[in-house]
């Protein structure tokens, strides 16, 4: 006889307070996606916090945008450096200007 290790997960509630269009149009999504408000919420939260492969993958997307943007600025502008630019003081001058 194989014995199975069962394993409690304890799910705390939340209460989220939203208006009655986004409450109307959450749970028509929802059942589009044959799904629950709870879980779409959950799956959402689980992204945000980083638990999910999906939010995993974004993260290297994003890594991998931003390199290329560096390259990009160091193939076309050789020796750029923002700080040549714009000194802390002049920053701060046209910030207090807008």
């Amino acid at each position: 006889m194989k014995h199975r290790i069962c394993e409690t997960v304890i799910m705390k509630n939340i209460t989220v307070a939203i208006d009655d269009e986004t409450h109307r149009l959450a749970r028509i999504r929802a059942a589009e996606l044959e799904t629950s408000i709870s879980a779409l919420v959950r799956d959402y939260l689980r992204t945000l916090s980083g638990k999910t492969a999906s939010a995993e993958v974004e993260r290297e997307r994003r890594r991998r945008l931003m390199n290329e943007v560096f390259e990009d600025i160091k193939r076309t502008r050789p020796g750029f450096k923002a700080s040549d630019n714009v000194s802390r003081e002049e920053l701060y001058e046209r910030r207090a200007l807008r």
